[in-house]
């Protein structure tokens, strides 16, 4: 998944629905978050909270979170820690791409076009 412009708590909210109401999604699915592409993020601490208590992934499924800037890596690690104390362990935070990928253990890349966040 990625995007570009601003990330809002409403994106983030509605990517989730997205996902939870399509019927082809697999909560055991990995998935790759490049927030490279946003200039700004619009989400409160308050809003980082309400959304880690969604359950959307199943608890081992492997996330891969890319960051480009300290503020996108900081609101991911606060994600991740509260998934963290949820149970979900399979969150990482990462400010390469390649690093990402080879933690998902991609073997090749995806040719199928991501939703998008935004």
């Amino acid at each position: 998944s990625s995007g570009s412009g601003a990330f809002s708590y409403k994106d983030a909210k509605g990517h989730m629905d997205r996902l939870s109401a399509d019927p082809v999604f697999d909560p055991t699915f990995s998935q790759l978050i490049d927030f490279a592409g946003f200039t700004t993020v619009n989400i409160t601490h308050d809003e980082v909270y309400d959304l880690s208590s969604r359950h959307v992934f199943a608890a081992d499924s492997k996330r891969a979170f890319v960051t480009s800037t300290m503020e996108q890596f900081g609101l991911a690690r606060m994600f991740q820690s509260y998934r963290a104390m949820k149970g979900e362990k399979g969150i990482r935070v990462f400010s390469n791409m390649e690093e990402a990928i080879a933690w998902l253990d991609l073997k090749e890349p995806d040719t199928q076009k991501p939703p998008p966040l935004a």
